[in-house]
């Protein structure tokens, strides 16, 4: 039986290991393309990055060996193309992460309540749940009940149960009387430590000013890799519902300019290291 390719917590979260920065490189240069990618150009891009070639090469057929990409040999050398499930992986990702950029949506007072149980004794599939529903933009209440204020999250949350094989129960509700809905989100969500990540991610992008193209794609990629966490690490609550000064947003502001300022020079960047490899 084919299994889909699974996406690892570390991973979503961008941490900044070779697997990682492979799917960000291949995500923002080869996805677009459409044209397959020699292994010098991501040895030499990556290793820029300060990734070893050893590691590199690892991620390449970690990468290969999950089914997302498929390699064929021209003479001495391999180029590298999506499959179509890294097809699939990639444009999710893509627009998971440009679409939580975007901008914030109305709020209809509703709230999406599920109930999960997975065994205690099954700690794969409990964190597997926690990653799933976490990329769904649930948080956790307790261990079995899970909220979001975007009831039109349903269907995605049927589909992590469903794939999990595990039962649950799901309601639509409006809050009552008893507590308010702020305490309920820092019950369900770590705000201050997502603030705190997006301060860090606000420092770090303030002080690159690429001057060259290529430097020009090497902060490209760094700068999605960086954004890439925040789909998970972030719910995307409405405004009624975050505290004041909400530096998410600037955070947003910032991802969609330095992106759009960068992304034809790092494009162009790429199209010439593509021509050498």
């Amino acid at each position: 039986m084919t299994t889909e390719p699974v996406v690892s917590r570390r991973q979503q979260l961008g941490a900044a290991s070779a697997p990682s920065l492979l799917l960000t490189v291949l995500g923002e240069f080869v996805l677009p393309g459409g044209r397959p990618v020699w292994t010098a150009t991501l040895l030499e891009v990556m290793s820029e990055l300060e990734i070893a070639e050893k590691a590199i090469r690892q991620a390449i057929m970690r990468t290969a060996d999950s089914g997302w990409i498929a390699g064929s040999r021209v003479g001495r050398e391999t180029q590298w193309e999506l499959t179509e499930a890294g097809v699939r992986l990639l444009r999710e990702g893509t627009d998971r992460i440009f679409g939580f950029a975007g901008a914030a949506r109305p709020w209809d007072g509703r709230w999406l309540v599920t109930s999960v149980n997975a065994p205690e004794n099954q700690r794969a599939l409990r964190s597997k749940l926690r990653t799933q529903l976490g990329w769904a933009g649930l948080g956790a209440l307790n261990g079995v009940t899970w909220v979001t204020p975007w009831v039109d999250r349903e269907p995605e949350v049927a589909d992590v149960l469903a794939g999990l094989g595990l039962p649950g129960w799901s309601f639509v509700a409006s809050s009552g009387r008893i507590g308010d809905e702020r305490s309920l989100t820092r019950t369900a969500w770590d705000l201050d430590e997502i603030e705190r990540r997006y301060e860090s991610f606000l420092d770090l992008v303030g002080r690159r000013r690429p001057r060259t193209d290529r430097q020009a794609l090497l902060a490209q990629i760094r700068l999605v890799q960086e954004w890439r966490r925040f789909p998970l690490l972030d719910p995307g609550l409405p405004r009624e519902l975050l505290p004041p000064r909400w530096n998410g947003h600037r955070a947003a502001e910032v991802f969609r300019e330095r992106h759009a300022v960068w992304a034809p020079r790092a494009q162009a960047a790429w199209a010439v290291l593509s021509r050498r490899s």
